[in-house]
């Protein structure tokens, strides 16, 4: 049995006796960023000894590899394009079946009968465990009703350093902790449905722009020190493991130099070894750049057309280049994964097709639009109410404009339809009608659309209300007569770009002139990621303002739920929205070079996002974790202390043998954090309640988010809000012990409704 102790001291073996204190995974104080990631060979072997689960489904696994030849064992690692956007390899004579395996992260692409669910970046602005967990479900429940076994998802890589970064929408906030949160719940809630969830993609893939080799040169090199990469890159993956995902997925990129489908010290030290991963690597489709490499490396899956493997691989074997006991375990872990899913009882066959496919359909949807609908709200963030312009009070006239309010409007334009075409890749593009999803991969395939104007039309008219619009003009007609005058605008980001600006000329010059003639004049921003509003946030007549996010095929009846005041907005900013786009400076862009080899360099360590903004003493425009709600709350009665008998800084025990997601004593509560909430308004609404540590030490952020708790509250009614922390919430990677480890002191305690509303504070000795 491997442990804690023993894996550790093996890889900084390697990494000091290798390369020395200069190594970039070792030394945090002296950084070579443009050195190589150190090797850690050879691919540490699956055993199933995390669990009796595992271990049946090992035993079931070798049971058949023992029986199968090389050729077979080779034939199921590598991937090919069928059905499916990617299918495993089989073994008939022995019933392995070929494996489907399909995208995206928020729906299932490209195919019919199935919902579109907001997008991950609105889950996590719910600030809502629960809905996460459900959103999670209803993403399996789909999945497995169509046949896939794999679930490409959830994200969270990229993170989300960039701001700029084209995929931040796919993933789950800014911040580690609350990323962490929706990679366990989502993974746990895919794989309740029977599917296998793929965490993606591990790890450092923060920016588009050369991600893959091309006519350039290499791949972006993304060379991060080993604190950092533990304390802010990997953190959220432990979440996932720990709930059990039995895949994950590697990124295109290069870190520290070593492309990461064959980088060893990820795979095999890290990810294999450090975190006890039972399960299959899969490679991002196209993502495997070696063949003998990628194999030792502790790549096990290859997708989706492998000409590296295959007979290569074989070859491989023969000639002592890779040894069968690799290829054993590859084959292994692919098959135990499949039993401990249970996919081997009655799973169903794939019904996976193209809107052109002549097929019976299958309808997967069930009642996921009531959950949608309730993301979609839960998701949305109130950033501005003046004198209680919303909820709305039974408006009689409402004048709509925006090119986001409705479906696109111009019959040549690409977003008027949808299916049977690119658009189908990548959804809708700015000015071309209402955003619900971003482009690329990530992107969801919608059965239907209730966009804003159709929702707010069918509320209005319950009233005997009357509607004005304009979807077109970035200079619409006044109607002073409005009781409001709503304007939809969005912002759009894609996988294969970076986005060239956090605001555009358009929108904003739209929002103006509204406001020029409109005194109550309400904002409403269908968004990717952050979006900057300064050019019109302080204008007296811009009087209430919404971050509607990325909700998914339910979008207007969403948002018409929260302008009427059938719930109150509780959304809170999963990222920090700046008064400048100049004020992320380096985090601003992905990093352009045109070097043959180049390099990104995380200089900033564990300071991104609001941690960069609280090290440098910026003010943001709407810090992270911001948003307002109909009602007011008041905190009070805080209580910090240790539980009795935890560890306090002590080592884990080295005796224990590593779980999936790393040692066992991570995970145990070793402190509690309780206070109370009152709501003092007079409607019912749900509060985020948020919990910010100051980890004693050097060069650690003054505050990092380590709890949070969405909470139903009834007007005058007081609730108790518990924040259990766990040994790994309170400690800081060693980077020469290679453990977690708490620190001696005082921490800091905050607690409050955002990163910078803080109403209670306190300290916990250690």
């Amino acid at each position: 049995m491997r442990s804690f102790a023993s894996a550790a001291s093996a890889i900084l073996l390697y990494s000091s006796a290798v390369y020395g204190q200069g190594d970039p995974y070792t030394n945090q104080s002296e950084v070579p960023y443009y050195g190589l990631s150190p090797p850690v060979y050879p691919t540490p072997e699956g055993t199933g000894a995390s669990s009796s689960r595992w271990a049946t489904a090992y035993a079931k696994a070798r049971a058949i590899i023992s029986q199968a030849t090389l050729e077979e064992k080779v034939n199921i690692t590598g991937g090919f394009t069928g059905q499916c956007v990617g299918n495993s390899g089989s073994i008939p004579r022995l019933g392995v079946p070929s494996l489907c395996l399909s995208d995206a992260p928020d729906g299932i692409r490209g195919n019919e009968f199935v919902s579109a669910f907001p997008a991950g970046i609105h889950v996590a602005a719910t600030w809502d465990r629960d809905l996460m967990y459900q959103y999670g479900k209803g993403l399996g429940e789909e999945y497995k009703g169509k046949g896939i076994n794999i679930a490409l998802g959830p994200v969270a890589g990229p993170l989300g350093r960039v701001a700029r970064g084209g995929r931040n929408w796919e993933g789950l906030s800014a911040d580690p902790y609350l990323a962490g949160a929706g990679m366990g719940n989502i993974v746990r809630g895919i794989q309740d449905a029977g599917v296998m969830a793929n965490p993606k993609h591990f790890l450092l893939n923060e920016q588009e722009y050369r991600r893959r080799p091309g006519d350039l040169g290499e791949a972006m090199s993304s060379n991060i020190d080993d604190r950092s990469l533990h304390e802010l890159y990997l953190f959220p993956f432990m979440d996932s493991l720990r709930e059990g995902a039995v895949s994950i997925m590697c990124s295109y990129q290069r870190v520290n130099n070593s492309y990461s489908c064959q980088n060893s010290k990820l795979l095999n030290g890290i990810l294999k070894t450090e975190l006890g991963f039972e399960g299959v690597v899969i490679s991002d489709w196209g993502g495997q750049y070696s063949g003998v490499a990628a194999a030792n490396a502790g790549l096990d899956l290859a997708m989706p057309d492998s000409v590296l493997w295959g007979q290569n691989l074989t070859n491989a074997v023969n000639n002592g280049s890779v040894t069968e006991d690799r290829v054993n375990d590859m084959s292994t872990r692919i098959l135990a994964s499949w039993f401990y899913m249970g996919q081997d009882n009655a799973y169903p066959s794939p019904a996976v097709y193209g809107s052109l496919d002549k097929h019976e359909p299958i309808d997967v949807q069930s009642d996921h639009a009531t959950l949608i609908k309730k993301i979609g709200a839960a998701g949305t963030v109130l950033v501005k109410n003046v004198n209680n312009t919303l909820p709305l009070q039974k408006p009689r006239f409402l004048y709509v404009t925006g090119y986001d309010a409705n479906h696109a409007s111009s019959p040549w334009i690409t977003a008027a339809r949808y299916g049977g075409g690119y658009d189908v890749n990548f959804g809708w593009n700015t000015f071309q009608g209402t955003l619900v999803t971003g482009g690329g991969s990530g992107s969801s395939a919608p059965p239907y659309v209730v966009s804003p104007f159709q929702a707010i039309q069918e509320r209005l008219t319950k009233d005997r209300g009357i509607l004005r619009w304009d979807f077109d003009s970035v200079n619409p007609v006044a109607y002073v007569n409005a009781d409001a005058c709503l304007v939809f605008i969005n912002a759009y980001a894609s996988e294969s770009f970076d986005r060239l600006t956090l605001t555009d000329d358009f929108s904003d010059q739209l929002v103006t002139n509204v406001a020029a003639n409109c005194s109550n004049t309400i904002v409403v921003i269908h968004s990717a990621g952050i979006r900057t509003v300064d050019a019109w946030i302080e204008n007296e007549n811009v009087t209430a303002v919404l971050y509607a996010g990325l909700p998914g095929q339910e979008s207007g009846n969403s948002l018409v739920s929260v302008l009427w005041g059938d719930e109150s907005p509780s959304g809170k900013l999963p990222y920090t929205v700046a008064k400048k786009e100049e004020d992320y400076g380096s985090l601003l862009n992905s990093t352009v070079s045109f070097d043959a080899f180049p390099q990104s360099n995380f200089t900033e360590g564990l300071y991104i996002d609001y941690r960069a903004f609280d090290k440098e003493g910026i003010e943001p425009r709407f810090e992270f974790g911001y948003g307002l709600s109909y009602t007011t709350f008041e905190y009070g009665a805080l209580n910090v202390g240790l539980v009795s008998g935890a560890y306090t800084a002590a080592l884990p025990n080295a005796s224990i043998p590593i779980v999936q997601g790393g040692h066992p004593e991570l995970w145990d509560t070793v402190a509690t954090v309780t206070c109370t909430i009152t709501n003092t308004g007079s409607i019912a609404a749900s509060e985020v309640a948020q919990l910010y540590i100051g980890i004693p030490g050097d060069e650690t952020p003054v505050r990092q988010l380590r709890g949070f708790q969405r909470v139903p509250v009834r007007p005058g009614e007081t609730l108790t809000v518990k924040f259990p922390l766990t040994r790994r919430d309170l400690s800081i990677w060693d980077v020469v012990a290679q453990q977690w480890r708490l620190q001696e002191g005082s921490y800091a305690i905050y607690v409050g409704a955002s990163s910078r509303d803080l109403r209670l504070n306190g300290t916990l000795e250690i």
